[in-house]
């Protein structure tokens, strides 16, 4: 059994835990273990040669890791996390075997990026709330309990921001930080205007299409600046989804960061076992190490491109039909 400091601790490189999560996981997965001896992938050389599972396998079939003599399995998962969607949607499920894992991650994922303790939490997820099993709503759940002021909270839906609760904020000698999808955002600032302060964080976690339009990020994100009246670097991003229990974040730009114990690499459509040019377009692929008892190795279906730098941009999601049939790769015995 793995420890949260086993992976996101710093004691050893990303490449060595990464290996050690790819050898336990491709003895212990059965839906990994076949899809890498479809490939013929039997030891990798170094990350880059590690194959990432479709993710559509989240959908298809259970992704978890059940090591030999171990009780975790899909029955006795302590959570169990669904995508959201319309009736009779394909969702993905993510069973996570020790919710632990994913809170270290959540926490000592964004104090890589933010001080916490400075913030007070709002969140404003139309869409999610109807969901009871949204790892997002899990996520900030645990960020609102973790914040001891007291002013950390859900906001009610089709409502105004309270001129007098963010007073309150200030009173405390807090910042706010405000959780929202992007159309519940905008929603906000076409109905209830409000002048936040100038330190206020709006943290933006995707869906950006609306019942009115399909705006891109960098539209968004001007709009949303004007709506709050802040810095355009006041304005951040979340890319996290339901497969995944790491996030990566964009401050004040278009371009994400990774957290120490998740990579980013931009996969040729064509043949994702190869990584396209930098710059270039392709397919996004993550390692995340917190995926320890389902799947690190994921092919998404977002469309991305990477700098020289390694920080990434995503942008949008791939034609499905430009992916490679993957299905018989991971069909149930």
């Amino acid at each position: 059994m793995f420890s949260p400091d086993d992976l996101i601790g710093e004691d050893r490189s990303f490449e060595e835990k990464a290996m050690q999560v790819f050898k336990f996981q491709s003895q212990n997965n059965p839906v990994y273990k076949r899809f890498c001896q479809a490939l013929n992938i039997k030891k990798p050389t170094g990350i880059s040669d590690i194959p990432l599972l479709p993710i559509q396998g989240f959908k298809d079939t259970e992704v978890i890791t059940t090591p030999n003599n171990s009780k975790l399995n899909t029955q006795n998962s302590t959570l169990s996390f669904q995508s959201s969607g319309t009736s009779g949607m394909d969702r993905s499920r993510h069973f996570v075997s020790v919710p632990e894992i994913y809170r270290q991650s959540i926490i000592q994922g964004m104090q890589q990026f933010y001080n916490l303790d400075e913030y007070v939490i709002w969140a404003y997820t139309p869409g999610y709330n109807s969901n009871p099993n949204s790892s997002l709503i899990w996520m900030l759940n645990t960020l609102i309990e973790r914040e001891e002021s007291g002013l950390s909270k859900f906001l009610e839906l089709g409502k105004p921001l309270e001129d007098l609760e963010i007073k309150e904020i200030q009173a405390a000698d807090k910042k706010l930080m405000l959780f929202g999808a992007a159309f519940g955002l905008m929603d906000i600032i076409e109905k209830y205007p409000v002048q936040l302060h100038d330190d206020t964080v709006i943290l933006e976690t995707g869906g950006m299409k609306t019942h009115r339009r399909e705006i891109n990020k960098e539209q968004l994100h001007k709009q949303l600046a004007e709506g709050f009246g802040l810095p355009i670097s006041q304005i951040h991003s979340e890319y996290g989804m339901t497969e995944l229990l790491s996030q990566a974040y964009a401050q004040g730009s278009l371009w994400f960061q990774c957290v120490p114990w998740m990579k980013v690499s931009i996969r040729n459509p064509r043949d994702p076992m190869n990584e396209m040019p930098v710059g270039e377009e392709g397919l996004i692929g993550v390692i995340d190490l917190a995926n320890l008892y389902s799947c690190s190795f994921i092919l998404t279906g977002d469309k991305g491109i990477q700098s020289k730098a390694g920080v990434f941009q995503v942008l949008g999601r791939w034609n499905p039909q430009n992916l490679r049939g993957c299905n018989f790769l991971i069909e149930q015995d």
